[in-house]
């Protein structure tokens, strides 16, 4: 098959992640097309709109000419704008299929999205399992992170005096940070030898190297979990996240794995807890973050994710 991925923003990296684990683990082609940068992180780019010369732009075309799925993720359709092109003029014959990764105007109104795939008979994808809850009759389709790159594994074990705990949220408003932040100053005083970091602004190579050097990871708190838990697992870390009943049930389900390695901290209190006992327990810390990176080794990898891709691709 020819894929072609379209969207603004890449969503997390996700975009570009999922195209370059398809060309490398399966008989079939991908191509990403992406129209913003909506976040100066320096993700990795195939085909940005903004950059293109004429001859980029032929290029767009022909593999849209060429493509068999069409791929729109985010709030993307045929009607996006990829500079002077439009996917529906090739539309015809092609198998197409919707991924939503939690854009704030999908989750304000699921309904209009509902209607518009049930009208049309389209497909639809959801990146984390919350999100079934306003789409059901979409797949859960797994995040995914190439576990074996540098950036993704643990970093050297260093002793040190001083306990490094890390956030990096996308958006600060939408992540728990002023908790963490709060929590954070609580447990500096007391201890002295914590320092929590909040990794914001900052292209996303440099934040898996800053992420690499801290002992601690908090994703957030807001039910669900975030590729940054999944690159933080990868590197061999505890995750502290407030994953809630339905998406660990989920999470269970997909990977086959009974214990889920995340620590759960559901609220400001529980994470003050929960970050106590890891800063006091060297032990404790190391001994999670080799479950951490064993859980993604043995139930995350690209394969096991690309599975349920490529089945929901055959069904378009």
């Amino acid at each position: 098959m020819n894929i072609v991925m379209i969207t603004e923003n890449d969503p997390a990296g996700m975009g570009i992640a999922f195209s370059n684990a398809i060309n490398r683990y399966s008989e079939h082609t991908c191509r990403l097309i992406t129209t913003t940068t909506r976040y100066n992180f320096g993700t990795e780019k195939d085909l940005h709109v903004p950059v293109l010369d004429e001859e980029g732009f032929g290029e767009i075309s022909e593999l849209l000419q060429k493509a068999d799925v069409l791929h729109f993720h985010l709030l993307a359709d045929e009607n996006t704008e990829l500079g002077p092109i439009r996917a529906k003029e090739f539309i015809a014959g092609k198998a197409i299929l919707h991924h939503h990764h939690g854009h704030p105007d999908f989750r304000s109104h699921p309904d209009k999205y509902r209607e518009k795939y049930h009208r049309l008979k389209r497909k639809a994808l959801v990146s984390t399992p919350d999100l079934l809850k306003l789409l059901p009759e979409a797949v859960w389709q797994p995040n995914l992170v190439p576990i074996n790159a540098s950036n993704y594994l643990p970093g050297p074990i260093e002793t040190k005096n001083m306990v490094r705990v890390c956030q990096a949220p996308t958006r600060k408003d939408l992540k728990n940070t002023t908790e963490f932040e709060v929590v954070m100053a609580s447990l500096e005083r007391k201890y002295g030898n914590v320092e929590g970091i909040v990794i914001a602004n900052t292209r996303h190579e440099e934040c898996l190297k800053i992420k690499q050097t801290c002992d601690i990871h908090f994703d957030h708190m807001q039910g669900y979990y975030g590729v940054s838990s999944l690159e933080s697992l990868s590197q061999g870390k505890p995750v502290i996240a407030g994953l809630d009943e339905w998406n660990i049930k989920y999470i269970k389900e997909f990977s086959g794995c009974e214990n889920v390695p995340w620590v759960i901290a559901r609220n400001r209190d529980e994470l003050e807890d929960r970050l106590e006992e890891l800063i006091g327990n060297g032990g404790l810390r190391n001994r999670l973050g080799v479950a951490s990176r064993r859980f993604m080794e043995r139930y995350w990898t690209e394969q096991h994710v690309l599975k349920i891709l490529m089945e929901t691709y055959i069904t378009l």
